[in-house]
Parts: C-alpha cells; structure tokens; sequence
C-alpha cells in the first residue's frame, strides 16, 4: 500500500513512516467538480512540495533585499525602550531595525523570551521594522498583557500547523492549504483549513501523532518568525501555484492600508498573514495536533480543518489537565474565515490590555 504521509526516507522533514490502508482507493481519486474550476491548468504545478517551498522562501529572500536596497541614505532614529527599572534610549536605523534587535542590545535572553512588541502602544511584531522615533516595549508570554500576546501566540500556532500540513503529505496527494480564521482563544483549538485530494479521509491516530511529531520538531528548531510587506503582484508570483491564495490575494492587497500583502516566514514556509505573530516558534511548549474535521459546509469542497491545542513554553500542566484540553480540542471548531475583521480584532484586543 502506498503511505500518503512522507516517510523518514523521503524529502522534507523527517518523521516515522506512517501506513495507510485505504490510502491506494483514496490517492487515486479524482477532485470534485466544485474544486476543479477552482483549480485551473495554470495553477498545476509541476514542482514537489518541498521544491514549491524552497522557491516561495528564495521569492521572500529577493524582495527583502529588493526593497532593502531601495533605503538609500540610512537613517538614524531614537528609540525609548520602556523597563520595569529604567527608560534606555536606544540609537537605531529606520526602516530596518527591529523590537528583535533592541532586545539583543539588553540581554540574550531579553531577546528570546520577548513575544511581540508594543510601539507608541500599538502592537508591533518583533521582526517588523521601526519606521520612526518611538517608545518600545516589549511582552513576553507571562506579561500581563494576555489578550495581545495569546492572540499572537495563537495565530502562530495556527501558521506553524499549515506548515505541518503542507509537509506531511507525499507529492502524489494534491494538497492546497486555503486559510486560517481569526483566533478565537475560547473555541479551545487553534485550526487551519487546507484542501486536500483525499475524499473522506479521517486521520489515525498514528498520522495525528506523526503531525504532532513535525509541529514538535519545528518549535525545537527555534525558528525565527519573520516579517514582510510585498507589493500584490508579488504576492501572486509567490502563490501562482496555490489557486486558493491566488483568488485571496488581490482582496487582501485592496483591504490593505498601502494595497500590500503581508507575508510570515518560518523556515522556508511561507504564508499570508496580517499578523500579529510571536518572535519564534521556541515561544512553544507542550502542542498536540489533536483533530482533521471534513467541512461538511465549507466555501469549497473538499476542505478539512486541521486542529490544535499548545502551551507556551514555561507553563506545565499534569496528563490530566491537559487531556482535557486535548480532549476539549477535538471538538469541531466552527470559527468562520472572515479577512475582513482581522484588523478590528488585532485593535479590539489590544485596547483591553
């Protein structure tokens, strides 16, 4: 039988290889009539997933330097980091440095517990350059800022389990990942739906274990959540072989302020965001990959909804409490992908810290 989970010997991410019985009646199945129009000729892709990635991260590394290149004279700005102890002026470049950056120049370890940042009060992820003179603070995941950095951490969360799902399947199984809803903290799981060519699949237990096993080993590797703003038409070069991202795109650039697309990077995965994001996937401690729903009522068929469950790192909690949790977890979640709220619900929940 043909495993439609990449096993250790195959490229990408390494993890245990996992059997599917029924994968050699699924893999061969055709896509729905409704997903077919959505996926065009033009948008089959002729690379591998790990290929498709590379290219988006090389697309990511061009434009950052495109538009690093584009500053010119580099200008130097104020920056007022507001401690617990003392206020510490800070002299720094516009437009390039970053929260990241000044947390560096306190302490190492300023710079890996820091979660998101607050600049002139609004939230500012860690890697987002400052654009002027300004008051810095910064939250870890224990500040008492809790709505501002779980948003965050959840959102996260959410883009680290895409990543998952679009490594595990082998190249045979189409798979298009389509969106992640805004966090919803008390729905009890962070979620992602993605497309995939596997009319109803329902997960084993192992498969979710092997799932939990990549979302695991990304929070191990540290990874840096990195930031950046691109024009829309090169939002859509990055994405051509996503028809889901492709048909979003131009929406998400028109809603915009400055009609651009802001993108996440983790690795070598790339996604579409409007942020907040967390500085590192380190941020993450205990995570369960805990269920993949079939959306009976999805905007397309075909969708499923991948889900989970974490603690940030530092926050323990015995088996039993966090079974609840897990258990708490693989109910459906019926959040609803609504981009257009996203920006009301970044400012709504910082105004209650």
């Amino acid at each position: 039988m043909r495993s439609s989970f990449r096993s250790s010997g195959s490229s990408g991410w390494q993890h245990r290889k996992i059997g599917v019985s029924r994968c050699s009646r699924l893999c061969v199945s055709g896509l729905k009539l409704s997903a077919q129009r959505l996926l065009p000729s033009r948008c089959a892709s002729t690379m591998s997933k790990v290929e498709a990635r590379k290219r988006r991260s090389q697309l990511f590394d061009e434009e950052k330097q495109r538009q690093r290149s584009e500053l010119g004279r580099i200008e130097k700005i104020e920056v007022t980091y507001k401690s617990v102890e003392d206020d510490v002026v800070m002299v720094m470049n516009r437009n390039i440095s970053t929260p990241y950056d000044c947390a560096r120049h306190i302490s190492e370890n300023v710079a890996k517990t820091a979660a998101i940042a607050l600049v002139d009060g609004r939230v500012w992820d860690m890697h987002r350059p400052f654009t002027g003179k300004c008051e810095l603070e910064l939250v870890t995941m224990q500040s008492p800022k809790t709505g501002v950095v779980n948003y965050a951490f959840w959102r996260t969360c959410s883009m680290i389990l895409g990543a998952v799902a679009d490594s595990a399947f082998k190249d045979h199984v189409d798979v298009h990942l389509h969106s992640f809803p805004v966090p919803q903290i008390h729905s009890g799981s962070f979620i992602y739906d993605v497309f995939i060519d596997l009319p109803n699949w329902r997960p084993t237990d192992s498969e979710l274990r092997a799932m939990s096993a990549l979302f695991i080993k990304l929070t191990n590797q540290e990874l840096l959540l990195e930031r950046l703003e691109v024009p829309c038409d090169v939002a859509l070069h990055m994405f051509q072989d996503n028809p889901f991202k492709s048909q979003q795109i131009p929406n998400i650039a028109k809603n915009s302020d400055n009609d651009r697309v802001t993108l996440y990077r983790l690795g070598d995965y790339v996604d579409i965001s409007k942020g907040p994001m967390v500085s590192s996937s380190g941020l993450m401690g205990r995570v369960t990959v805990s269920a993949v729903h079939k959306l009976a009522d999805g905007p397309v068929d075909g969708l499923y909804r991948f889900q989970g469950i974490a603690l940030p790192k530092g926050i323990l909690l015995n088996h039993f409490a966090f079974s609840i949790l897990e258990k708490r977890a693989k109910k459906l979640n019926t959040a609803m992908w609504q981009p257009h709220i996203e920006g009301e619900m970044i400012n709504v929940t910082a105004s209650m810290n």
